[in-house]
């Protein structure tokens, strides 16, 4: 038995040692395709790009490691290689140890440098001066609906979306005493939203106290011994807090959508979203007619909302996700159509539809 543990360690070693020969060799090519990019005047980060290295991969596996596995081992690859490339920083709404830094970390891995942001206004405000390359910012809750402040940014802001990930929200009970002795919850808000029939079934007489974020919500209650915490387990991990419950939201389906803001979209991929905004003309049957360059040029349209535009009295935009690239030719007809019947259309970005799990 000692003998044949022996040479199997040999041969993983051997086996170690041509991985990090080939993982440097792979780097160097990539480093020399920034330098293309760079020359060029292009972003060393390309969502299309990545897509298609993580669905080519996910084809070629034949196991026993699991496709999930391998995208998070890739995504740690190819972080590693675009921090070799330029010292990437990306923004996100803060702090450190919520659902967006997670969504970020997802995204683009543990090399890079991430900066945590009080509100969203910041992280598009940072992106817009490149003091960060990319930003990250919740647009939409399975169970609670859209992020209004996000949409409310785009109307003044140039920046653009050029991707998207969506992320399973995953409530837990954190304390550091039992569950019996649990007199206080500190939580957000939102948490306490998504978490609403739990609560009332298992903490009906708790003190509830609401918090800025879920990792506050921890931080709280890694220091009060008679409470506890509902947040994600990146809190817990971060605040050296036990999990005494896991999955707790009322909606087991429960998700957040995260999109990725920079300043230029991806080219086509065959597979991907486009999102817009538009104000009519106050009339009647504006909005009608409007909608009608979806249909007539049949482009799917997958979600709509509407929001104040703030600038005049009852004057509304309208935000429309739809299937295929403002370059495809059925969106592009669909968008000049939108145009005649609109006072205002802006492309917020095209971007392949990634979802995160």
């Amino acid at each position: 038995m000692t003998a044949k543990l022996t040479a199997l360690r040999r041969t993983i070693d051997r086996l170690d040692s041509q991985i990090i020969k080939l993982l440097n060799e792979r780097t160097r090519h990539v480093l020399e395709v920034g330098r293309i990019k760079h020359k060029a005047g292009q972003e060393y980060y390309a969502p299309h790009r990545e897509c298609a290295v993580l669905d080519s991969i996910c084809k070629r596996n034949r196991g026993p490691i699991s496709n999930e596995s391998l995208r998070a081992i890739y995504r740690e690859i190819m972080s590693s290689a675009l921090s070799a490339e330029k010292s990437m920083r990306i923004a996100y709404l803060g702090p450190e140890a919520t659902f967006t830094h997670e969504a970020a970390l997802q995204r683009f891995g543990n090399s890079l440098r991430y900066l945590p942001l009080k509100t969203i206004t910041d992280v598009f405000n940072e992106v817009s001066k490149r003091t960060a390359d990319f930003g990250v910012v919740p647009v939409e809750n399975s169970t609670e609906g859209i992020v209004t402040h996000t949409l409310d940014m785009f109307a003044d802001s140039d920046l653009r979306i050029v991707a998207q990930m969506v992320l399973p929200i995953q409530h837990c009970l954190l304390s550091r005493v039992p569950r019996h002795r649990i007199r206080k919850l500190y939580l957000h808000p939102q948490t306490m939203a998504q978490c609403r029939n739990w609560l009332q079934r298992n903490f009906p007489a708790a003190e509830i106290v609401e918090t800025s974020s879920n990792a506050r919500s921890a931080e709280l209650a890694a220091a009060d011994p008679s409470a506890g915490a509902i947040a994600g387990l990146l809190a817990a991990e971060k605040y050296n807090l036990p999990v005494l419950e896991h999955d707790i939201q009322d909606n087991a389906a429960n998700a957040t959508r995260f999109l990725v803001l920079g300043r230029t979209c991806s080219p086509p991929t065959g597979y991907d979203r486009t999102s817009l905004m538009f104000c009519v003309a106050h009339r009647v049957g504006a909005l009608y007619s409007a909608l009608e360059a979806f249909r007539k040029h049949g482009v799917n349209m997958t979600k709509i909302e509407s929001r104040p535009s703030k600038r005049k009295a009852w004057e509304y935009y309208f935000f429309v996700d739809c299937e295929g690239h403002y370059l495809d030719r059925p969106v592009a007809k669909a968008i000049a159509m939108l145009q005649q019947h609109c006072v205002f259309v802006k492309v917020l970005g095209s971007y392949p539809i990634s979802e995160l799990t």
